[in-house]
């Protein structure tokens, strides 16, 4: 007999996939094209904040830059990811069960990165702030280097335990077998054991990075009030810290956007269902991974006015090529 839990999540998704059949084509576009041109318009903006991250050497040699790229990066693989998954979820294309497995890992691999980053990213800020004189010698670029390293291998570690775990539980099932679903990281985690160990494990990672970047706050609001401390440049890291304190919570909360349509289970109809599931992807699942470019690319002196300058750039070399080619 199943576990409650995981009758839920089918009948959530058995939900969702029925309440599509009945969404107007005209609504399912609309919702589709919204989501796809945000998508698409983010997707461009992180791609240009990562090429301007390797145009100079300054962002290339200062850590603070170096963790910014590793963190746009995983962001943008797990826009790119979640895109393709919403995708072929809208068009109800099923796939085979390793396809969707390597997909989900994608995700799951990403989703850990963006935290465990910006809790590095906060701690960076109150070292800068709060001991300015040992920043050179604690934040080199080889301590970066081996903090990200680190990053990386937790969150690989993770999706080798979810899939060895996906293994076992799945031994008399075949990974060359077509889904009977539209591919998630809920379809994958079906057994109680792999939802839990996923749900413990990104628990421990939220409750790590939100501590760290909930002192680093704290720190950096100490010091903006101490005369020894320049306010402006503490203030702004506040500022900074704050965002991602913020980045985070909504990070936390796209992990576990399925018990939130679960709640709305039993009280809405289908159609509202996929509306919600609609709203909840672009603003739980587009919009915090877009911050980091709008944190960084607006309000960074530095990288403004290059990010500005390879995006009018790269406008005005599709323009000329358009015209090229008409010609």
């Amino acid at each position: 007999m199943m576990p409650r839990e995981t009758l839920t999540i089918m009948q959530l998704k058995a939900n969702i996939t029925v309440g599509l059949q009945y969404q107007t084509s005209q609504e399912l576009l609309l919702f589709t094209i919204l989501s796809v041109v945000l998508s698409c318009t983010f997707l461009y903006l992180n791609c240009v904040l990562l090429y301007t991250l390797r145009s100079k050497p300054v962002f290339c040699e200062t850590s603070r830059y170096i963790l910014l790229y590793n963190l746009l990066f995983a962001d943008t693989a797990y826009l790119l990811t979640s895109l393709l998954l919403y995708i072929l979820a809208v068009c109800r294309l099923k796939l085979k069960l390793y396809v969707c497995g390597f997909l989900t890992s994608i995700c799951v691999l990403e989703d850990i990165i963006s935290p465990l980053t910006l809790a590095v990213m906060s701690m960076e800020r109150y070292v800068a702030v709060c001991f300015p004189l040992r920043h050179a010698d604690l934040v080199t670029v080889r301590n970066t280097g081996a903090v990200i390293a680190v990053v990386w291998i937790i969150s690989g570690l993770h999706v080798l335990i979810q899939a060895l775990t996906i293994v076992i539980l799945r031994q008399q099932f075949d990974f060359d077998e077509e889904m009977k679903d539209f591919c998630s990281k809920e379809a994958m985690f079906l057994a109680p054991t792999s939802s839990q160990v996923d749900k413990a494990f990104s628990g421990s990672v939220f409750t790590l990075g939100g501590l760290v970047t909930i002192l680093s706050y704290v720190g950096v609001t100490l010091a903006a009030r101490s005369a020894l401390t320049d306010k402006a440049s503490a203030s702004k890291a506040g500022k900074t810290v704050l965002l991602h304190m913020i980045q985070l919570v909504l990070i936390l909360i796209s992990t576990v956007y399925s018990s939130i349509l679960t709640a709305f289970l039993t009280t809405v109809d289908r159609r509202t269902l996929v509306r919600l599931y609609n709203i909840i992807f672009v603003c739980l699942n587009l919009f915090p991974r877009c911050l980091s470019a709008l944190i960084y690319g607006l309000r960074d002196q530095t990288i403004r006015p290059a990010l500005l300058k390879n995006l009018f750039c790269l406008h005005l070399r599709c323009f000329v090529s358009n015209k090229t080619m008409a010609i």
